[in-house]
């Protein structure tokens, strides 16, 4: 195998010149009007917000590596307004209509991101596109006929989604074994340490102050204790995502799921013409163990998916860095959808941690009492839903009433993961019992959905 980059937090970041240097740490005391613990994509976007409404406001983010250290310099660039898995989960702390509309505002993320890029200079390689679902057996494509029937039965527009059949699905890409493809439209491919970077730029022109280097070590009413001093605020922001666990009395709130991604050398002009994808489109399967793709502004293919899912005792990665088998488990992926791939160069792979909560639902909220708000759970979709956190973490955090802050995922409280080695046991359960299926299903020529999948769901409440 060739020399592969690994780790060094991301691709991205190597697209833009590397990793950028630090920022001052946090000087001693100081006290503000709202401190964010978090420095990616949900407390960037609460803190710009913010300052829309109030820039008379006294912010301060608290960062314990560098802005967009985490999921959100590291994420598979899909900006896609999609929901967190299940509608019907949100049902028991909000109404049908209610839901409806989440999920309305939610795809209206896309074009807000859209917007703020273009009016604040934030060139991070934005492109409208297409998400395009592939099935490679009759028994996926089973599943994206229930998938589109479902959204369908919850209003999604047709405008926003359709079904294709095999022949157009291989036209746009030419995906082995393409059965067909469910289409979101109106997403977008972004680059997304250049969005997070520049995120942090416009923040730090309006006031706020991102204070890097500085470890939190406990949150409470009015106060973030931190290892360069304690920051005093009326109000408090948790955006820590798949870092969740970190703080304490948070430590089986949200575990911190694997995700990990490998990027190609840039594709030869005679490759493209082989594979197609000339609409840039976001790239996934239907597989129970999915996987998900971009094709770069650099003509590159960055392919992810889960690896090792989750380490015991929720550690994290040490600056991206990953597994091998992981990265022959990407290669796999690559090669089974992409087979004309085969000849091309691997030049980096990573991997990140994404915030999951017990019921796979994102959830945002103010707690009154202690004035600490937070955002999150995101399970893979955070690139547009921290933007919709940021507009309504901001709305919460100055008392405002609006069409954001009575929907059912405001305040939403699930119950927290199990103690170890239960929740190790579990995760890893589960996604073994995924890989099984998908194995499976190709072995058994794909005709039926695996019935391993639905004991997988049911293990961990997915």
């Amino acid at each position: 195998m060739n020399e592969i980059k690994n780790g060094d937090i991301s691709f991205w970041y190597a697209d833009i010149g590397g990793v950028p240097g630090y920022r001052p740490p946090l000087p001693g005391d100081i006290d503000v009007d709202i401190c964010i613990v978090g420095g990616g994509f949900t407390g960037l976007w609460t803190a710009y917000y913010l300052t829309e409404a109030r820039p008379d406001l006294s912010i301060a983010v608290i960062e314990k590596e560098f802005a967009g250290f985490g999921a959100s310099g590291r994420n598979g660039g899909w900006c896609t307004g999609e929901f967190a898995w299940s509608r019907q989960k949100y049902l028991s702390s909000g109404s049908r209509e209610g839901v409806i509309d989440f999920e309305r505002q939610l795809r209206g993320t896309v074009a807000e991101v859209k917007r703020v890029t273009e009016k604040e200079g934030i060139d991070c390689d934005f492109r409208m596109t297409d998400l395009l679902t592939y099935a490679c057996s009759p028994a996926q494509l089973e599943r994206l006929e229930a998938s589109y029937a479902e959204a369908r039965a919850w209003d999604v527009p047709t405008d926003r989604i359709e079904l294709i059949g095999a022949a157009e699905a291989k036209a746009r890409i030419n995906v082995a074994n393409a059965q067909g493809a469910l289409v979101r439209h109106n997403v977008a491919r972004i680059q997304p340490a250049k969005l997070v970077r520049g995120l942090a730029e416009v923040v730090e022109r309006r006031g706020v102050k991102i204070y890097e280097q500085t470890t939190v070590t406990r949150i409470g009413k009015g106060v973030v204790t931190t290892n360069r001093g304690t920051v005093r605020a009326q109000r408090i922001v948790r955006a820590t995502e798949g870092f969740t666990h970190g703080i304490p009395g948070n430590e089986r709130e949200w575990i911190p799921m694997n995700s990990a991604i490998v990027v190609t050398e840039p594709v030869p002009d005679a490759l493209w013409r082989e594979i197609g994808w000339d609409g840039y489109e976001l790239l996934g399967d239907a597989s129970h163990a999915y996987c998900y793709a971009q094709r770069t502004r650099g003509n590159r293919i960055a392919m992810g998916g889960r690896g090792v899912p989750y380490r015991y005792g929720s550690k994290t990665d040490v600056r991206g860095q990953t597994q091998l088998e992981t990265i022959e488990k990407l290669k796999e992926i690559l090669y089974r959808m992409l087979p004309q791939t085969r000849p091309l160069r691997l030049d980096h792979a990573w991997c990140g941690v994404l915030g999951v909560p017990r019921d796979w639902c994102t959830t945002s909220g103010l707690d009154a009492d202690s004035g600490i708000a937070w955002a999150g759970g995101y399970v893979g979709l955070g690139v547009s839903t921290s933007n919709f956190s940021g507009q309504t973490l901001a709305d919460l955090l100055l008392d405002k009433t609006t069409e954001r802050t009575g929907l059912p995922w405001v305040n939403r409280r699930p119950r927290k993961w199990e103690p170890e080695p239960l929740r190790w046991l579990g995760v890893h359960t589960m996604y073994w019992l995924y890989h099984l299926a998908d194995r499976n299903e190709r072995a058994g020529g794909g005709r039926k959905t695996s019935r391993l999948a639905t004991l997988a769901n049911r293990i961990t409440g997915r």
